[in-house]
């Protein structure tokens, strides 16, 4: 068990994927014991927070750790790998478990991360599953991974769609550190010999930016295109962002927010379908008059090498497992 000490709020900014959180401070007492420190003594600071971390430890002894017998190893973090974190791995070897404390805590693991992040992009070998939006790219990545193709899904690690509308319902964003830790725990996972296929993404997916190194890597990989009916990929959008059909607050703003690029005219067309709920209508023509000539604009500015074109009829799943086998057995060298 890797056992993470620090309060509740650095742990949810960001941590060692699969850590435990067993704070020895909470972040009302953390903030408790630097007031001491800042307007009385280290002393007396030292002595609250001595106090404190030994009713929190001896409350994770009676709890979390309860059942955990002789043979229990935790591996015990901090931020720096100091007093919380040795406090924590002492009173655990007096119990009798074999504790290891981390080098360095979380500062020397952040190093790592980012030391990851811009060396492992440049040994891998991506593939990017391009498409006009509402091709199903997403759901092709989940089809390839079923089938045991290796995956770098951005969208599921940003916890977003990509999209101006890719916001997802009552599912908030990781903080930008927390998705660097989960996307360089990912690319540990990967092995070098063979592709990974991942979706044509912008450089930001949400409030996330994508690290530089991976950005230009993903840049200059070749390409599968997929090409689907416009119609159809209405129908898929609309199965996909039906919240938006039933709170209509982002879909206003995103409207109300084209004028100046489509003008009065093109932008009260489409606020008079959401009024009159044609769904079908207004995702086709936002298709065709809004996202479809960015996403062209874009392909020709980036001028990836096309490995394949595939046709697809419609986004079912019938289709979709069967652009995921194409995929699989074309040649990609």
């Amino acid at each position: 068990m890797i056992i993470d000490v620090r309060s509740p709020s650095e742990f949810s900014d960001d941590h060692i994927p699969n850590a435990v959180s067993l704070p020895v401070l909470s972040d009302i007492e953390r903030a408790e014991v630097g007031t001491i420190y800042k307007q009385e003594s280290s002393f007396l600071a030292r002595k609250k927070g001595a106090a404190l971390v030994a009713r929190n430890i001896a409350e994770h002894l009676d709890t979390k750790l309860k059942d955990m017998d002789s043979n229990f190893t935790p591996l015990i973090h901090c931020w720096r790998g100091g007093q919380r974190s040795k406090a924590f791995a002492q009173i655990c070897s007096a119990v009798g478990w074999k504790s290891y404390t981390l080098n360095g805590g979380y500062k020397n693991y952040r190093r790592a991360v980012l030391q990851g992040l811009k060396e492992i992009p440049a040994v891998l070998k991506f593939i990017v599953i391009a498409g006009r939006t509402g091709s199903g790219k997403t759901d092709i990545l989940t089809a390839l991974s079923g089938k045991g193709a290796q995956v770098l899904d951005l969208e599921n690690l940003a916890a977003h769609r990509g999209s101006l509308l890719g916001r997802i319902e009552d599912q908030p964003q990781p903080s930008q550190r927390l998705f660097e830790s989960n996307l360089y725990n990912t690319f540990l996972k990967f092995d070098p010999e063979r592709p990974v296929y991942v979706e044509s993404e912008s450089s930001r997916i949400g409030n996330i930016q994508l690290p530089s190194d991976i950005w230009q890597e993903i840049v200059l990989a070749p390409t599968i295109s997929i090409s689907t009916p416009a119609t159809a990929r209405a129908t898929y959008l609309l199965d996909g962002y039906n919240n938006l059909t039933r709170n209509l607050s982002d879909l206003n703003k995103l409207v109300s927010g084209m004028t100046n690029r489509h003008g009065y005219a093109r932008t009260a067309f489409w606020q008079e379908l959401i009024k009159t709920e044609k769904w079908q209508t207004l995702a086709k023509d936002l298709l065709e008059n809004h996202y479809d000539p960015a996403y062209d604009k874009s392909t020709l500015k980036h001028n990836r090498r096309v490995l394949a074109k595939i046709m697809q009829k419609n986004c079912g799943a019938e289709c979709i497992e069967a652009t995921a086998t194409d995929i699989l057995v074309m040649k990609t060298n």
